[in-house]
């Protein structure tokens, strides 16, 4: 056992009587500077002190806290399955495994399926838990408006226009659809190719509107143990309904909306059941208030047929690569802000980018900026695109974008 320091000796002043005045003042001057270091020491050492004493106080604390929880005894985490004139259903998070048991008799009137409850270790329900939004949930929303318009998307003028339709005015306007006497459309689904805006359409509603945007994947659903996708859909809409009005935005649907399959896999069946929740809560909202459901999918032809039928999408919307009407306006977006030079002819390089999309034409744009740059240069020359469309085409059949007179391509 360490034993504490011994404090150091207070300096004594012993003054010989034959000293001179002048000894005498240098004796008390000299005690008077070994008092002023021991002072300072005994200072340091009562910092230290005190610093000490907290932290043992703080860890005196935790040894209480942990004393009480190994008094107390363990709960589990469950969902309530069923109510049965038997007892209760309880499923058990983490390994799934369903037991009947019994609640406490003041508990019996506030519980309901669905709900969250705390078991102890022989699985009877102790209390009812308060039913919080997943925080995955509550990641999923935009807290800031992105920075894209409608005057940001090109090529796809229809395809706005009938989006504004169903998802803006209902929200903006829905004296509209009351004077008229119809339903707006439940929700809209966009499919077509990689590239063609149907990401950048959604952000441009997000921004034009009030509502809450809620952005996700279809591949966030796909969780890893059996139950938790259909929780984070069902927190997903309740979330919704507590910041309404607000968009649900579902990114790549296809990941968890495919055709349903004969596979008896796991993971299949757990995909199958996130589906089915989707459409239940899709479903739950028949009177939808300003709720607004937007999904976008590449794989159209992956898609369940339940997911599709009129009362879940009611709008099918195909994002088409752009016309050559199109590509120009795209060309002109993307380099508005672009010191280009006044000669370049966007209609010409509309022509010669045929079965381009519009996430292709952004790409040109910045390689063709990318190119002036290497050439030490502030001004963008129609060789940079010329240079850019070699870039980016297949190395084994690279070409230039051709005059005004010969297209080689």
């Amino acid at each position: 056992m360490s034993r504490s320091p011994s404090l150091p000796d207070r300096p004594r002043l012993d003054l010989d009587p034959e000293m001179s005045d002048a000894e005498r003042l240098s004796a008390i001057r000299q005690h008077y500077e070994r008092l002023v270091t021991v002072n300072d020491e005994l200072d340091d050492r009562l910092s230290a002190a005190t610093g000490r004493q907290e932290e043992l106080r703080e860890e005196v604390e935790q040894l209480k806290r942990r004393n009480e929880m190994l008094k107390t005894s363990s709960l589990y985490l469950a969902t309530v399955e069923e109510l049965t004139d038997d007892g209760i259903v309880i499923k058990q998070h983490g390994n799934n495994q369903e037991v009947l048991t019994e609640a406490s008799p003041h508990l019996d009137a506030e519980l309901q399926a669905g709900d969250r409850v705390a078991i102890n270790d022989s699985f009877a329900i102790q209390r009812r838990l308060t039913d919080e939004t997943d925080s995955r949930a509550q990641a999923m929303e935009i807290d800031a408006s992105p920075q894209v318009t409608y005057d940001d998307i090109g090529g796809i003028d229809d395809q706005v226009r009938e989006v504004r339709e169903a998802v803006e005015d209902p929200l903006a306007n829905p004296e509209l659809f009351e004077k008229v006497g119809i339903q707006p459309p439940s929700g809209v689904l966009l499919h077509g190719p990689p590239g063609t805006g149907k990401t950048m359409l959604a952000k441009a509603v997000a921004n034009e509107t009030d509502a809450t945007f809620i952005k996700m994947a279809g591949s966030e659903l796909v969780r890893k143990f059996i139950g938790e996708g259909s929780r984070l859909v069902r927190d997903l809409f309740n979330l919704a309904a507590d910041r309404e009005p607000a968009v649900i935005f579902i990114d790549e649907i296809d990941a968890v909306a495919s055709k349903r399959t004969d596979s008896k896999t796991s993971g299949d069946a757990e995909v199958q059941r996130t589906m089915m929740q989707l459409l239940s809560e899709m479903d739950g909202f028949d009177d939808r208030g300003d709720i607004r459901i937007i999904a976008a999918t590449n794989r159209f032809d992956m898609l369940d047929e339940a997911i599709l039928r009129p009362g879940r999408f009611d709008r099918l919307i195909e994002v088409p690569k752009p016309d050559e009407a199109g590509r120009e306006h795209i060309l002109e977006i993307h380099t508005r802000d672009m010191n280009v030079d006044d000669d370049i002819d966007f209609a010409e390089l509309a022509t010669a980018l045929e079965d381009y999309s519009g996430a292709e034409i952004a790409s040109l744009a910045t390689e063709a900026g990318m190119f002036a740059i290497r050439d030490g240069r502030t001004k963008i020359l129609r060789r940079d695109f010329d240079d850019a469309y070699d870039k980016i085409e297949d190395a084994d059949e690279q070409t230039t974008i051709p005059g005004p007179t010969t297209y080689q391509y």
